[in-house]
């Protein structure tokens, strides 16, 4: 297979960036998305050229660290990882435009490679639950219903690669936000920091410089791990019921 790239390259954070066109040849359609940039890589180098950076580390679509728009849509054409895309998802003769995730609060740190930092911060913000120390606790000692147990695994799928934010048309987080509250929010462990987990980590979402949602669904429609548009009406409900209870105090 034989196609033609076209690369969004940046020197630095501070440099301008254009985007740059490579042709790679002898593509195999079982070759991933990342092993197809691999292959221009090593050509690159072994021209002297400095070659194209991107995020990737288990390559498994389980860490979240892959983070390309290809084409115009967040991981590309399939709702899966970059690094689960493969080459079948091509024709050969192919023209495929590669760029960064797109957002004010991602900033390109070089090339294909963002700043996915205020996703840490809204975590750290309220992303954890109170665990008292000593022996681990009896495994039935804290039932949680079925339906609970299943809404807060479905909203614990989610591995923060950001393409929630890189398809929003306002470049919001939401969808991000509501999944890491609502999988700590529904379950007992989580219930001492259920007011402040929502209302902090919605304040540093805001901090971070994230667009507004207006609901659009372009978020639920390009995550990879299948993270529900309810999700955000969900969390919307447990910060107004948070709000409601802090101004009471």
């Amino acid at each position: 297979m034989k196609l033609t790239l076209r690369v969004w390259r940046q020197k630095n954070a501070d440099a301008d960036g254009a985007m740059s066109t490579y042709e790679v040849d002898g593509i195999s359609a079982d070759m991933s998305f990342l092993e197809m940039l691999d292959t221009l890589n090593e050509e690159l180098i072994l021209k002297g050229e400095d070659p194209v950076a991107f995020d990737h580390d288990c390559r498994e679509g389980i860490c979240g660290a892959c983070s390309l728009v290809i084409n115009g849509d967040a991981h590309g054409p399939e709702r899966t990882t970059t690094c689960q895309l493969h080459m079948r998802a091509f024709q050969d003769g192919d023209t495929i435009d590669i760029e960064p995730w797109r957002a004010s609060a991602f900033p390109v740190v070089k090339d294909l490679v963002v700043d996915r930092s205020a996703f840490d911060r809204i975590i750290q913000a309220g992303g954890y639950i109170t665990a008292p120390t000593g022996a681990a606790p009896e495994a039935h000692a804290t039932p949680v219903p079925k339906p609970d147990a299943d809404f807060a695994f479905e909203h614990a799928e989610c591995i923060g690669c950001g393409a929630c934010v890189a398809a929003c048309p306002n470049g919001a987080a939401m969808l991000f936000t509501s999944a890491k509250i609502n999988h700590l929010n529904v379950l007992p462990q989580g219930a001492p920091e259920r007011e402040t987990r929502v209302l902090d980590m919605v304040a540093q979402m805001d901090e971070e410089g994230f667009g507004g949602c207006t609901l659009t669904g372009e978020c639920a429609t390009a995550c990879p791990k299948g993270i529900p548009l309810f999700s955000i009406t969900s969390m919307n409900k447990e910060w107004l019921r948070a709000s409601r209870k802090a101004g009471k105090r």
